[in-house]
């Protein structure tokens, strides 16, 4: 008896595209599923990643979810603020930034490190990111989502987001 598990890739028969998120089938015999919109993704059973082929990206899962795994600054600056403006669309505002401890090397000179219009002090020492309080996940973590998601953000609700002067004429 064949074991039809063993001919799909890593991830199994089908997955969703990192990009469009819409389910994608695995090529049988292959390390590959393949994307209409977006072309071929290869899985690295030795690594656990999907690598998009044209792009050179590389993205890991973490609980059904594909993360890509940046190489550049401006990658993980542009997703975190993709995730400030949906938050904001949610309603919520973002208090602070956490990021993953592999890529502080990578944006800490991408960091505002004072704000010259205050004179606290004490504020100027704390690494900002779009105006918001940065920290770095634990060097050590016992969490491993940190080897994979790349940063999270703390949040609490904000102004409601339909029409939001109208409020100062309530």
């Amino acid at each position: 008896m064949i074991d039809h598990a063993l001919q799909y890739p890593i991830f199994g028969a089908e997955i969703k595209c990192p990009h469009c998120r819409q389910a994608i089938p695995a090529l049988t015999l292959t390390d590959t599923y393949l994307c209409p919109r977006h072309g071929a993704f290869e899985a690295d059973p030795k690594t656990g990643e999907l690598v998009h082929l044209q792009s050179g990206r590389h993205w890991r899962q973490w609980q059904g979810e594909w993360y890509r795994q940046h190489t550049h600054p401006d990658g993980i600056r542009f997703e975190i603020h993709e995730a400030l403006d949906r938050l904001y669309t949610q309603g919520f505002k973002a208090t602070k930034v956490v990021i993953a401890n592999r890529y502080k090397e990578l944006v800490s000179a991408y960091l505002e490190r004072s704000t010259p219009w205050r004179n606290n002090a004490t504020e100027a020492k704390i690494p900002r990111l779009y105006g918001l309080p940065v920290s770095f996940s634990p060097e050590s973590s016992d969490d491993p989502r940190w080897e994979i998601i790349n940063f999270s953000l703390e949040k609490e609700p904000g102004m409601p987001t339909r029409y939001p002067y109208f409020r100062l004429f309530e």
